[in-house]
C-alpha cells in the first residue's frame, strides 16, 4: 500500500492535466444514463470529491441516487482539542446530507455506521449491506472508491464494492480520491476514463465541496483542528471532469458467443450421463404425451429441442448465440414442427400462447429485473392447463448473480401457478408448474379411468 499522509505535499493540479489529456471519455463505454446510481463513500466527502459531478448529472437526467457511506468519519482529527470522534460523527453526517441535498436533491443518504480506519475488518457487514441495494441490478451503476487509492478505508470499500458489482454484473466506476495528491503519471491505473461536466453539475459539486466545512476549513484555530484538505489539495477536484477506472461486465450474447466458438458442446449434452439422466427426468415429468405449441427459450445446440420435438406438434426454440443456432439447426435439420429464433428473455418473449414452456438451465444468466419479467411473460403466455417446466442447476455459477433456487422460488412465489410436481437433489432441481387447478387438469390417473 502507498504511504502518505495529508500533510505530505501534494502533485500539483498543473502537472496533472496534461497527462489526463488523452484519457477516454467515460462515455464511450457507458453511452446511455442508467435508472439507477449507487454511491459507495468510505467517508463523508468521498461522495462529493469523487464523484459529486457525476450525481448531480446523473440525478439532473432523471437518474435516482442512492449515496450509502460506511463511515461517519470520526477519525478525521484525532488530535482535536474541541471535537470528540461523537461530535465529529454528528458534523459530519449533518454536511453528508447537505452536500448530497445540493448535489442531487431527493437523493437517498445512508450512514451504516462502520468504524473510521476499520473497514478492512468489516468487509462482510459493507458486503451486506451494499448487497441489498443494489439487488434490482437491473441499468445500475456502482461508484465506489479506487481500490489503489492508497487509503486503507477506500481499499477496503473499494474491494467489496468490485466483488458486489461483479456477482450483480453491473458497471463498477471506481474514484480516485488520494491518488492525485500521492501519484503522478506512473500511477494512472489502467481503465482510466474522464467523465466532464456541465457547467451547472460542476457549480453543484462546488457548492456540495463546501458543505463539508469540517473538512475544507479549520475546525477552531487550537492545534490538532486544522483544515483535512488543504486548498491545492481541493484543487484536484475543481477539475470540469471526473475521472473513473471503469469495470464493465461482457454483454451475455459476447460471453455465449466465445462459449460456442470454443466448444461446440460447452455442458457435453452428448456425452454426459449427468446431463442424459437430467434430461431423461425432465421429459418423464412432463405430465402429457403430447402438446401443441412449446416455447424453449436457450436452447444451446437444440439436444432437448429433439426431444421435445417429438412430443409436439411445434416447438419454437430460442437462443442468445448465433454459433448455437447454427449448431442446432444442423441437429435438427429435417425435423419437423421446430422453428429457431435468436434471442434472448425477457426482451424477446415471443407473442401468442404456449401450453409448454420450458426454462431449462437460463434463468440463472438473467437480472432480478429480467426475472420478474420472465416470471410475468411465462404466467401469461401459457393456455389454460399449461405447463411451465423449470429445471436449473443448483450450485453457484460464478459472475452470474442468481442461483437455480432464487430462480425456482422466483416463479413458485409470485407467478401464480400451480405447483403440480417437483423433483429436488444435491446438484439440480425440476419443477412442474401449471396455469390451473393441478389434479382436475392433470392426473393421468383420472385422465385414463383410474379414479
Amino acid at each position: 500500500m502507498v504511504k502518505f499522509t495529508h500533510e505530505d505535499p501534494t502533485s500539483s493540479e498543473a502537472a496533472w492535466l496534461p497527462v489526463l489529456e488523452g484519457v477516454p471519455d467515460v462515455r464511450g463505454i457507458l453511452p446511455g444514463n442508467p435508472r439507477r446510481l449507487v454511491v459507495l463513500a468510505a467517508h463523508p466527502d468521498d461522495e462529493t470529491l469523487g464523484a459529486g459531478g457525476l450525481i448531480a448529472s446523473l440525478a439532473a437526467a432523471g437518474t435516482t441516487v442512492d449515496v450509502i457511506v460506511a463511515t461517519a468519519g470520526e477519525a478525521s482529527h484525532p488530535h482535536s482539542p474541541t471535537h470528540t470522534p461523537q461530535t465529529l460523527s454528528a458534523v459530519r453526517e449533518k454536511e453528508l446530507r447537505g452536500a448530497v441535498a445540493r448535489l442531487a436533491p431527493g437523493a437517498g443518504v445512508t450512514l451504516l455506521g462502520l468504524p473510521d480506519g476499520g473497514l478492512a475488518d468489516h468487509r462482510q457487514e459493507l458486503a451486506r449491506a451494499l448487497a441489498e441495494v443494489v439487488a434490482d441490478g437491473d441499468n445500475v451503476w456502482l461508484a465506489a472508491p479506487w481500490r489503489g487509492d492508497g487509503h486503507t478505508d477506500h481499499e477496503a470499500a473499494g474491494a467489496v464494492a468490485a466483488e458486489i458489482a461483479g456477482a450483480a454484473r453491473i458497471p463498477l466506476l471506481e474514484y480516485p480520491i488520494w491518488l492525485w495528491h500521492w501519484g503522478g503519471a506512473a500511477d494512472l491505473p489502467e481503465g482510466l476514463h474522464l467523465l466532464g461536466l456541465d457547467g451547472a453539475s460542476e457549480h453543484r459539486k462546488h457548492l456540495a465541496m463546501a458543505a463539508h466545512h469540517s473538512q475544507v476549513a479549520a475546525l477552531s484555530e487550537e492545534p490538532g483542528d486544522e483544515a483535512l484538505l488543504a486548498p491545492e489539495v481541493l484543487e484536484h477536484f475543481r477539475r470540469p471532469f471526473e475521472a473513473f477506472i471503469l469495470t464493465v461486465p461482457r454483454p451475455a450474447r459476447r460471453v455465449f458467443e466465445e462459449l460456442y466458438a470454443a466448444s461446440s458442446d460447452p455442458w457435453n449434452f452428448e456425452g454426459s450421463f449427468y446431463e442424459h439422466r437430467k434430461r431423461a427426468l425432465t421429459l418423464a415429468m412432463l405430465p402429457r404425451e403430447r402438446f401443441a405449441r412449446v416455447f424453449e427459450p436457450g436452447c444451446s445446440i437444440g439436444v432437448l429441442t429433439a426431444d421435445l420435438a417429438g412430443r409436439s406438434d411445434s416447438v419454437l426454440a430460442m437462443d442468445i448465440s448465433d454459433r448455437a443456432l447454427a449448431l442446432a439447426r444442423e441437429r435438427l435439420a429435417g425435423t419437423a414442427g421446430v422453428e429457431l429464433a435468436q434471442g434472448s428473455i425477457p426482451a424477446n418473449w415471443p407473442e401468442g400462447t404456449f401450453d409448454l414452456v420450458v426454462i431449462s438451465e437460463i434463468g440463472y444468466f438473467l437480472t432480478p429485473g429480467q426475472l420478474q419479467e420472465t416470471v410475468k411473460r411465462a404466467a401469461v403466455s401459457l393456455t389454460e392447463g399449461g405447463v411451465l417446466l423449470l429445471c436449473h442447476w443448483r450450485h453457484t455459477n460464478d459472475g452470474w448473480p442468481l442461483t437455480g433456487d432464487a430462480v425456482h422460488s422466483a416463479f413458485r412465489s409470485v407467478s401464480g401457478l400451480t405447483v403440480l410436481s417437483e423433483h429436488c437433489e444435491e446438484d439440480f432441481r425440476i419443477d412442474v408448474l401449471t396455469n390451473g387447478p393441478a389434479l382436475s387438469v392433470h392426473s393421468l390417473a383420472q385422465r385414463e379411468g383410474l379414479l
